[in-house]
């Protein structure tokens, strides 16, 4: 009896954390005529601050809504290296332009969410690959150590190291982002989640592979040899080309981040998914968007967010606009967004307080642990492309391994309804 009661709240702990603990979107434009050679001219960007006189999409506006009105509570906010040091490699944070984009940071934090600052130039400044002929190790340390300074005091800001990196040695990329870990933990970030991204487009259809570098990424350390708030990041689109710039979805990558997420799981660490997205009138796009996103969720116990790209500046034009039209003075989402992105998270909950077990409030910041024997993650976001296709396919939702007092373990390996079933069947006994 007192084991069935043992994995009978084991069983409703899991259902219980089965969706994301981050729902987020991206805040484009800042990352505005980016390319994937790390050319980013400063003439582009287009920061989303229109509510301050300054142009672009209204960023701070969308933000509060989609707080208030969806409760998501992470934001990406890209920009580029040059726009950052205006256009002076290896020098000094521009005060002019810092203080433009910390308009967009400050506003982000005042919605009370996570804010992740995403430097977008797919390891590259023009054409040179970061510590492998092109910007050196110090240059880019240089530049995350000024952020990590000033941003230091602000637990809920997230560093995504990188946007996509592509086509580079991954070992050497691995010790490049080593040195700025250690960087940014010395200049006194000490507990802000870092994001570490992969090769070939941080492509979750090849992360777990050599190519991709998921392993050398998480043999990564804090000066202290923990890996607390070390996360990888995931991109992946569902287009032909996983490049975000075709209409027609042919995938709903569930085999993709099932080998991500089966790769997190026995490496015993977790990761965020920071960009994907969808064309909302694309054909099959809203299915399998949909489907791709309820799988994130479902395997929350290695992946603790999904950030949609994207809104911001982005006209509802744009290819894979999430970008919340104005109704009545009001912010409202599109049909993909409000289903695929806001939906798929909330019907998780629902689900779950439909079988009567209570989810709580979520946290947003504190320390993600590495430990594999946990079941839950203890916390006290332009032109992009990848070289590959990923085919659609399924791949079995798979519990995390759940050590108890009795020194006995047990892992589960079977979906959702499945589960509740178990529990039934537990408990009649």
């Amino acid at each position: 009896m007192f084991a069935s009661t043992l994995v009978s709240f084991a069983l409703l702990v899991w259902l219980a954390a089965a969706k994301v603990q981050f729902l987020g979107m991206g805040i484009a434009g800042g990352d505005f005529g980016c390319e994937i050679d790390g050319s980013c001219p400063t003439s582009s960007t287009q920061l989303p601050l229109s509510s301050f006189g300054m142009g672009g999409g209204d960023g701070p506006g969308q933000m509060t809504h989609f707080v208030e009105d969806d409760g998501m509570n992470i934001f990406r906010l890209p920009i580029s290296w040059q726009f950052l040091v205006n256009n002076k490699l290896g020098g000094d944070l521009d005060v002019t332009n810092l203080a433009k984009y910390d308009k967009l940071v400050q506003a982000c934090l005042a919605t009370g969410a996570n804010c992740m600052i995403d430097i977008h130039n797919f390891a590259r400044w023009n054409g040179g690959i970061i510590g492998q002929g092109g910007p050196t190790d110090d240059q880019f340390v240089s530049l995350w150590t000024q952020l990590a300074t000033k941003y230091a005091a602000s637990e809920r800001i997230v560093f995504e190291l990188m946007n996509e990196p592509h086509h580079l040695d991954v070992q050497l990329w691995a010790a490049t982002c080593q040195k700025v870990i250690t960087a940014i933990r010395n200049a006194g970030a000490v507990t802000q989640m870092i994001l570490l991204p992969g090769s070939n487009f941080d492509s979750a259809a090849t992360l777990a592979t050599e190519e991709g570098g998921a392993a050398a990424l998480m043999a990564l350390t804090n000066p202290d040899g923990s890996t607390d708030n070390l996360l990888l990041d995931i991109h992946k689109y569902l287009d032909v080309d996983n490049s975000g710039t075709h209409a027609e979805c042919v995938t709903n990558n569930t085999e993709a981040f099932g080998q991500v997420a089966e790769f997190l799981r026995k490496a015993g660490r977790k990761g965020i998914v920071s960009e994907t997205g969808a064309a909302p009138n694309g054909p099959d796009c809203m299915t399998r968007f949909c489907e791709q996103n309820a799988f994130i969720n479902r395997n929350s116990d290695v992946f603790i967010g999904l950030v949609a790209w994207a809104a911001g500046s982005f006209d509802t034009s744009y290819i894979l606009s999430l970008t919340p039209n104005r109704n009545g003075g009001k912010f409202v989402n599109n049909a993909l967004g409000a289903q695929c992105v806001v939906g798929t998270w909330k019907e998780t909950s629902e689900d779950v307080s439909s079988s009567s077990i209570s989810t709580g409030s979520t946290p947003v910041s504190g320390t993600i642990t590495s430990s594999a024997t946990t079941t839950t993650s203890p916390v006290t976001t332009t032109t992009t492309g990848s070289s590959g296709t990923q085919a659609s396919g399924s791949s079995s939702l798979t519990a995390p391994t759940t050590t108890h007092s009795g020194a006995w373990t047990m892992t589960v390996s079977l979906g959702r309804e499945m589960a509740i079933l178990l529990i039934g069947l537990v408990l009649a006994v």
